[in-house]
């Protein structure tokens, strides 16, 4: 008992000392005034934004609804019919691609992503060019 009553003082200053450093180490650092050339990386990185760049994939002949999938949610994504019949694409999985913008193996650095489509039942060979 007399060892356990001896080590809690101790106990309870290293406790102390560590969450005191760590407390300090989540401070970060800050100069009194911005000066020349020494922004952090945030600042440069949000002062300068870059394009998001991807690489369009093959999907010409594919399902819209599953390269609409492939794509991911956070891609801006436009359905056109490529018939010339204006005809709204409600349901992307009853569509096949004929064309997209950008083409295939191309980069992405603009959005959105234009698909030109038909019903799965039509032909490609059947479609307007734009």
């Amino acid at each position: 008992m007399t060892i356990i009553k001896l080590l809690r003082p101790a106990l309870a200053v290293t406790l102390l000392a560590s969450v005191t450093a760590c407390g300090a180490s989540a401070v970060p650092d800050v100069s009194p005034g911005p000066t020349a050339g020494s922004a952090s990386a945030e600042t440069r990185r949000s002062a300068n934004p870059r394009p998001v760049a991807a690489i369009m994939p093959d999907v010409i002949g594919g399902n819209a609804g599953r390269a609409h999938e492939q794509m991911g949610s956070d891609t801006d994504v436009i359905f056109k019919d490529a018939s010339g019949q204006g005809r709204p694409v409600d349901d992307p999985a009853a569509w096949k691609i004929c064309t997209s913008q950008p083409g295939p193996n191309q980069q992405i650095t603009d959005f959105p992503v234009v698909f030109g489509v038909v019903e799965v039942s039509e032909s490609c060979k059947d479609t307007v060019p734009e």
